[in-house]
C-alpha cells in the first residue's frame, strides 16, 4: 500500500512541478538549503539538453540490475542485463538513455504547450532524484516476493483507476482547449457588453469620521483620572453619548455626499471634492487618486454596476454600501477589439467545455452506501485523482487587475463595498 501512495506522490508532485498558468512563474523544485560557501546545483539549459542524442545515457543507477521499463532497442548495449548467480551489487547497473527518460517525464507530467518540445528542466531534476529510488524499492520488494502477495493486486487495481482518471482529466483539458475560432467569435458578438472598456473618475466618502484615540468626553476623563470606576448608569449614558456622536457624524458624512454629488454633476474638479470629503472624514491624505482608467464591467462591485450605464460626461448617484458613499463619473468608454480578447474568451469558453465534459461523466453514475456498515453520512471522501501534468483551465474573468486606491496608479479590481481606498498602492 505504501508503495502505491508513493508513486501518487510521484505523479502528484511532477505534475504540479510541471503545470503553471500562462504568464506565472515556474514552480521550483523543492531542494535542501546550500550549506556555506557551497554553490546550489544548477538546472541545464534546454539548449544544452538539446545537444545530447537520444541514445547517450543521462542516468545510471549502479547497484540494480534490473532495466528500466521503458529500455527500448535503443538503448541495447547499454541497459545492464538481470543479474546471474554471483554478480555482485557493485556490478549491477541500470542505464536510461535520454530517449527513454523524456517519454518517461512526457507521460507523467507533458507540457502544457504543445509547441514545447523540451522536457521542463524542474520535471527532469524531480524525476531524476525520485526515479533511482523507485527502481530500487521495486526491485528490493520483487526479491521478497511482494508483488505475488494478495494486497499488491488490489492497490495494483486501485492504482489503475487513478492513473486512468487522471488520463481521462487530461484528456478532457485538451478536448476542451480545441475552441473553434467560430466560438470565439461568436462570443464575442453575442457579449458586447463583456468587452467595453471605461475611464472613470471616483469619489469616496467615508461612512463616518474618523475618530481620534484619545477623543474621550470630558467627564470620562475626569473620572478615569481619578482612578474611580464608572457606575452602570455613568456607562449607559457614556456609550448613548457614543451612539449619538456616531449616528450625527454619519449623517454629516451622507449630507456631504449629496452635496459633493451635486458639485460633481455641476463640472467641479473630483480631486478637489476628494480632498475636502477625507479632510472632513479627519482624514490626512495628500494625493488622493480619483482617476480609474480602464475598467471593464468585472472590476467595480456588483452593487455598482449601474455605473457602467452611464454616458460619458455623466455623474452618478451617490451609491451607499456599508464602506461609505461613492460618486462616479464616465469620462471615456471604448470597445477592445476581438484580437485584444481572444486569449480571454478561449480560456472562458476552455473552461466551460471542460465543466462540461466532467459533469457528464459525474451524472452518468449514481452511488447508494449501506448505511448499516458506512453509517448515516455514508463513506468518507478519499482525495481524487491529480491531473497528471495539468492544472487545468485557467478561471474565467477579466483580466487581472488591481484595486483602486487614493494614491498612486489607480487599476481597477473587484472590491468588496465595504472597503475604502487607502493611501497606499495595493
Amino acid at each position: 500500500m505504501r508503495s502505491s501512495w508513493l508513486m501518487c506522490v510521484l505523479l502528484g508532485s511532477l505534475a504540479w512541478g510541471q503545470a503553471a498558468p500562462p504568464g506565472s512563474a515556474p514552480a521550483q523544485a523543492p531542494h535542501a538549503p546550500a550549506a556555506a560557501g557551497v554553490k546550489p546545483p544548477s538546472l541545464a539549459s534546454p539548449a544544452d539538453s538539446a545537444s545530447i542524442p537520444g541514445t547517450a545515457p543521462v542516468l545510471t543507477v549502479i547497484g540494480v540490475c534490473a532495466p528500466h521499463p521503458t529500455t527500448t532497442a535503443a538503448s541495447k548495449g547499454t541497459a545492464a542485463k538481470p543479474a546471474s548467480k554471483g554478480t555482485s551489487a557493485a556490478d549491477c547497473k541500470t542505464v536510461i538513455t535520454k530517449a527513454e527518460f523524456e517519454k518517461l517525464a512526457d507521460a507523467l507530467a507533458p507540457p502544457q504547450n504543445a509547441e514545447i518540445k523540451e522536457v521542463n528542466p524542474q520535471v527532469k531534476r524531480q524525476l531524476a532524484n525520485q526515479l533511482p529510488r523507485y527502481l530500487a524499492m521495486s526491485e528490493a520488494a520483487k526479491k521478497q516476493g511482494l508483488e505475488n502477495k494478495a494486497e499488491y493486486n488490489e492497490v495494483l487495481k486501485f492504482a489503475k483507476m487513478q492513473i486512468l482518471a487522471s488520463l481521462l482529466q487530461r484528456q478532457i483539458q485538451a478536448d476542451a482547449a480545441k475552441v473553434p475560432e467560430a466560438d470565439i467569435a461568436k462570443y464575442y458578438n453575442d457579449h458586447p457588453e463583456a468587452f467595453q472598456q471605461y475611464t472613470l473618475e471616483r469619489l469616496f466618502v467615508p461612512r463616518n469620521r474618523q475618530i481620534q484615540p484619545d477623543a474621550k468626553e470630558p467627564e470620562a476623563k475626569e473620572e478615569e483620572n481619578k482612578g474611580e470606576k464608572l457606575t452602570e448608569e455613568q456607562q449607559k449614558s457614556q456609550q448613548e453619548a457614543q451612539k449619538a456622536k456616531l449616528e450625527e457624524g454619519e449623517q454629516a458624512m451622507t449630507k456631504l455626499a449629496d452635496d459633493l454629488r451635486a458639485r460633481a454633476a455641476a463640472g467641479e474638479d473630483f480631486m478637489k471634492l476628494q480632498k475636502e470629503a477625507f479632510e472632513a472624514a479627519g482624514m490626512k491624505i495628500e494625493s488622493p487618486t480619483v482617476t480609474l482608467p480602464k475598467i471593464r464591467r468585472a472590476g467595480l462591485p456588483a452593487a455598482h454596476a449601474a455605473v457602467f450605464d452611464l454616458k460619458v460626461g455623466e455623474v452618478s448617484q451617490v451609491i451607499n454600501d456599508a464602506g461609505g458613499h461613492y460618486i462616479y463619473k464616465v469620462t471615456a468608454e471604448d470597445q477592445l477589439p476581438l484580437d485584444q480578447v481572444k486569449e480571454e474568451i478561449h480560456s472562458k469558453l476552455q473552461n466551460d467545455r471542460t465543466r462540461e465534459m466532467i459533469e457528464k461523466v459525474n451524472g452518468s453514475y449514481k452511488v447508494e452506501t449501506n448505511e448499516a456498515y458506512f453509517g448515516a453520512a455514508g463513506p468518507g471522501m478519499m482525495p481524487g485523482p491529480r491531473p497528471m501534468g495539468n492544472r487545468g483551465p485557467i478561471p474565467p474573468a477579466a483580466p487581472p487587475t488591481k484595486a483602486p486606491t487614493p494614491s498612486g496608479p489607480a487599476t481597477a479590481q473587484p472590491q468588496t463595498p465595504a472597503s475604502a481606498p487607502t493611501d497606499k498602492q495595493n
